[in-house]
């Protein structure tokens, strides 16, 4: 894995984009190990590739392959693109407040290796979770928040996240975040909200789906906007239930949903699956 790398591709669709990609790569010794692509429409669509590919025998430098392939290929297609490394793993971050179901499937599918990121810390506005991080060799910090010092708040959160942070998890961040802070992590914050989206935005939606007499509930992982719950839905999963559940028992069936679809959604985001068009996504898996 530390060989591979990604190439993540949006750009207009018109004949020759994957020739140009593959020719180019070729040329500098690259294997192509995985491709996916997809497109709009047949005349006149976007198109979307992902391309995994290996780089132990490049014939030029990583800093000029990239180079390279902006003026060569990326410029002449119109293209929005990106190359990440998978030597270089993300520096994640996880925010947390007291329910612990959706960080501790992170920090343990962290700690087993099957999400592939540098996990440098946990922020809470409650001191609750700290002994469950710290015992995973995860640094935890606590900072409270009420109506009074939010912006105090996010300012300390902003600061120990730094410039150097890839992602962000909300792993049941019971806070409602400002634009101020979203907007240095654009697609970079994954929610995961106990809803079905869009049924259920916002607060209690186990309670709201019990008065509704709804035979399915779900989870959604999402990237964080400035629009309440309103982003572009990456992973979603469902459970039937029916008259004999309570709302405890929706809250329970819910937070197994809740636990594997984040983690799924952050495992993609972290193998760079995702390519965000609008308020959508395109997910290769």
């Amino acid at each position: 894995m530390n060989n591979t790398a990604r190439l993540l591709i949006t750009c207009p669709d018109r004949p020759g984009i994957v020739s140009a990609v593959t020719t180019f790569l070729y040329s500098h010794n690259a294997n192509i190990n995985d491709l996916d692509q997809h497109s709009t429409d047949p005349e006149g669509g976007t198109f979307f590739m992902r391309l995994e590919f290996q780089t132990p025998h490049l014939n030029v430098s990583k800093e000029s392959l990239e180079e390279s392939f902006g003026n060569v290929v990326a410029d002449r297609f119109d293209m929005d693109w990106q190359i990440s490394y998978a030597s270089e793993p993300k520096r994640t971050a996880v925010l947390v407040s007291k329910h612990d179901h959706a960080l501790l499937e992170i920090l343990w599918r962290v700690q087993r290796g099957d999400l592939k990121c540098n996990l440098t810390q946990v922020i809470s506005n409650h001191s609750d979770l700290e002994a469950e991080v710290t015992a995973f060799g995860i640094p935890f910090h606590h900072v409270p928040v009420d109506k009074d010092n939010r912006e105090a708040s996010e300012d300390a959160i902003l600061k120990l996240l730094g410039d150097d942070t890839d992602l962000v998890i909300l792993a049941r961040y019971m806070q409602i975040l400002t634009a101020r802070f979203i907007s240095p992590f654009p697609n970079r914050i994954i929610n995961i909200h106990h809803s079905f989206l869009p049924a259920f935005v916002g607060a209690n939606p186990y309670a709201r789906a019990y008065d509704k007499g709804v035979k399915l509930i779900g989870a959604t992982a999402h990237y964080v906007t400035e629009e309440l719950d309103e982003g572009p839905i990456i992973e979603q999963d469902v459970a039937r239930v029916t008259h004999r559940r309570n709302v405890d028992n929706l809250k329970n069936l819910g937070s197994d949903l809740e636990r594997t679809v984040l983690a799924r959604a952050v495992k993609w985001h972290l193998e760079d699956r995702i390519l965000v068009h609008g308020n959508k996504t395109v997910v290769f898996t």
